[in-house]
């Protein structure tokens, strides 16, 4: 297979999309992490904990639909922009602050995706 058989924009938005679902997953977690007490277990039970077990599910069944259309060895490097996405969304729903290094390393993982995902011809 071709790597232009793969790389098409139907299979680029659910990798995409999958990577942005797991990275919003992360967000729901912290915000649910904030409403626990360990001492009382009623606090395991929230509408955010909920919201993300659900698109950590969604996630992954759009994972498997990406697996069963492209090659892992391409597809998985993508996991790479949950560390710009996390980030992120992160400043923008929880208003972390978001450092120079986090963009920077950012770059470099952008270049490590491109490098590997188009610099392959098998």
């Amino acid at each position: 297979m071709n790597r232009t058989d793969y790389l098409t924009v139907g299979n680029m938005g659910l990798i995409l999309g999958t990577i942005l679902m797991l990275s919003l997953g992360q967000v729901l977690f912290k915000t649910a992490s904030s409403q626990l007490d360990l001492s009382q277990p009623s606090t395991w039970i929230s509408l955010p904990l909920a919201a993300a077990l659900t698109v950590y599910g969604l996630a992954t069944v759009a994972w498997l639909v990406v697996l069963s259309r492209v090659p892992l060895s391409f597809a998985f490097p993508f996991y790479g922009l949950a560390f710009l996405f996390v980030p992120a969304l992160a400043a923008v729903f929880l208003r972390e602050p978001l450092r120079w290094p986090v963009l920077l390393g950012g770059v470099v993982i952008l270049c490590g995706i491109a490098i590997t995902s188009w610099g392959s011809r098998s």
